[in-house]
């Protein structure tokens, strides 16, 4: 039964993550593209402007009167706590290995149009947001997809479906953080603890405290990571225009074998590619909303210009970061390394054996900040679903399946990961698409108010 059962979700899970999700997730990007007149690209210089650039000065979003929970940085940095995760370090040269360098290049054409599908969503999060019990604000595609689609079955079966995703998404992040620290020669049962505890610490003060924590420790897991990348991009720096230039001629030629690379055509530099633009930055997925929802913002489409932000930093940035020391150092071509530790070896070949602990070090910091953050989403889904008493509950489930995971237990859940979260990408982009005159109703409104200053 139990062999019936991973081969009906292995064959289930194939079809949706393949051709099927990629024409729901690049089409709704690309149909939303068109309908916002390529506004991430026209009002790019904008949009960082009004989110990164206005943080040394601006103090409006702080003020009594601006309806939400979080500061617009702490809702963005929740956000970002979730998307850059482990995948940005280990699942960058995995695309590279199976897809040859071109898949960097779909990976970004990905990340443009998830801009705008991201964007699109976070402006609906905050348009149709609600107050909970608490008095703090919540939102996301079930409340979209109740209170703007009309639909409370579409609402309740995203809730649902996301909120088991996350039991095994838990278990799998806390599996890799458990491996990473073993290197530090912790067991799986000590790193467990640790980790659970660390976890449970954050999640126990509320969406309030885990976006004072994800405003420091956001930038400071970044830093530490990109820091180390750039070092060594820049001692290859002489290799960096025949990269771009490779880059840019295998995305549309693939890439013969070479050494231990196992070749490439066309269309597997395509699936890699966009498979890891797509998953990296989440965009169509529904996870951000949530946080934004909680943002302190005076405009839906205000708080959706830090949804590209977000999009930007992880998959344009970040793992363009993860790509480049792979590609730079020759490290893809290895026959003697695994394509999910290139990162770990080329920062141990450069900074000797502190490099593969600074890695390590960064995927536990990305691990851990992702647990805290889709547990939060969990909590969000479980009282929509349930009332404030049963999230509370699933809190305790989850921190559960936080220990399980780190020790290896379960395995057999894991492999629901992909189906379900699949399963749940199809309400919100339904949503998503549906609502996309509301979409363009707020961003004429908010462009309107704001054109002198965007033109500038």
């Amino acid at each position: 039964m139990k062999d019936l059962v991973v081969n009906f979700v292995n064959t289930a899970t194939g079809f949706l993550w393949g051709p099927f999700m990629m024409i729901l997730l690049l089409g709704g990007g690309i149909f939303l593209t068109f309908r916002l007149k390529f506004l991430q690209i026209r009002y790019f210089g904008f949009m960082l402007k009004q989110t990164i650039g206005s943080l040394p000065k601006s103090k409006e979003n702080n003020s009594d009167e601006i309806k939400g929970t979080l500061t617009p940085f702490q809702a963005v940095t929740t956000a970002l706590a979730s998307t850059v995760g482990a995948s940005n370090i280990v699942g960058v040269p995995v695309a590279i290995y199976f897809g040859g360098p071109g898949a960097v290049f779909w990976m970004w054409v990905t990340a443009l149009i998830g801009m705008i599908t991201k964007y699109a969503e976070i402006v609906l999060g905050v348009k149709f947001r609600e107050k909970n019990a608490d008095g703090d604000y919540v939102g996301g595609p079930m409340y979209y997809l109740k209170n703007g689609l009309k639909s409370k079955i579409l609402g309740n079966t995203y809730a649902f479906l996301f909120m088991l995703t996350i039991v095994s998404g838990i278990m799998v992040q806390s599996n890799s953080a458990a491996g990473s620290v073993s290197m530090l020669g912790l067991s799986t049962y000590t790193s467990g603890i640790i980790i659970t505890i660390m976890v449970g610490l954050i999640v126990v003060g509320g969406v309030k405290r885990i976006g004072k924590v994800s405003e420091k420790f956001v930038p400071f897991m970044a830093l530490l990571y990109v820091l180390g990348c750039l070092i060594i991009i820049l001692f290859n720096i002489k290799e960096l225009p025949s990269v771009i230039s490779l880059i840019f001629k295998s995305a549309f030629s693939g890439h013969a074998a070479a050494g231990g690379f196992l070749g490439s055509a066309v269309t597997q530099t395509l699936r890699w590619g966009i498979a890891r633009g797509a998953y990296s930055n989440e965009a169509g997925m529904g996870s951000a909303p949530i946080a934004h929802a909680t943002a302190k913002t005076d405009h839906p489409a205000r708080q959706g210009l830090w949804g590209m932000f977000e999009v930007f930093f992880d998959t344009l940035f970040i793992c363009t970061m993860t790509a480049l020391v792979i590609l730079t150092t020759g490290i893809w071509k290895s026959t003697d390394t695994i394509a999910s530790g290139m990162t770990a070896q080329a920062f141990n070949n450069f900074y000797g054996p502190i490099g593969g602990y600074v890695v390590s070090f960064s995927v536990l910091l990305f691990v851990i900040s992702t647990i805290y953050v889709i547990l939060f989403y969990g909590e969000t889904l479980a009282e929509y679903l349930f009332g404030k008493t049963f999230s509370l509950v699933m809190r305790y489930v989850y921190l559960g399946a936080c220990f399980i995971g780190a020790i290896g237990g379960l395995q057999f859940v894991w492999i629901f990961l992909d189906f379900l979260f699949g399963l749940s990408v199809i309400p919100n982009m339904i949503g998503v698409i549906g609502l996309s005159g509301v979409v363009v109703s707020l961003t004429k409104e908010f462009f309107n108010s704001n054109e002198l200053s965007a033109k500038k």
